[in-house]
C-alpha cells in the first residue's frame, strides 16, 4: 500500500473518529440540528456509531476496504441529504472527503 494512501486513511479515520465523538456526546447544536433537519430523536447515537465503525475499520489495514464502503454510505447520504435542502455549502466538505476515500483505498 502506498504511503499516500495510508496517510489518506489516517486521515479519514481521525475525521470519522472525531465526528463520532461529537454526535455521541451530543451537545446542545448538534441535537439542534439534527431535530432541525426533521431525523428520528436519538438519530445521532446511530450515526455516531456508524462513524465510529468507520473510524476503526479505517484504522486497520484488514479492514480498510470495509471502512471505505461504510464511509462511501454514509458520506453519500449526507451529500444527498444536504443537496435536497438546498445546502450546497455544507455539502462541499462531505464531497471532497468522498474523493479522498479513494486514494486511502488504494
Amino acid at each position: 500500500m502506498s504511503e499516500l494512501g495510508n496517510l489518506m486513511a489516517g486521515l479519514l479515520a481521525a475525521l470519522f473518529a472525531a465526528a463520532a465523538v461529537l454526535n455521541l456526546m451530543t451537545p446542545g447544536f448538534v441535537r439542534g440540528l439534527i431535530h432541525r433537519g426533521e431525523f428520528a430523536r436519538g438519530f445521532y447515537y446511530w450515526v455516531g456509531g456508524a462513524q465510529a465503525l468507520t473510524a476503526l475499520f479505517l484504522a486497520l489495514h484488514q479492514t480498510r476496504i470495509w471502512g471505505g464502503i461504510l464511509g462511501g454510505a454514509i458520506l453519500f447520504v449526507t451529500v444527498v441529504s444536504l443537496l435536497n435542502r438546498r445546502q450546497y455549502l455544507y455539502a462541499l466538505p462531505a464531497i471532497l472527503a468522498m474523493l479522498a476515500l479513494a486514494p486511502a483505498m488504494a
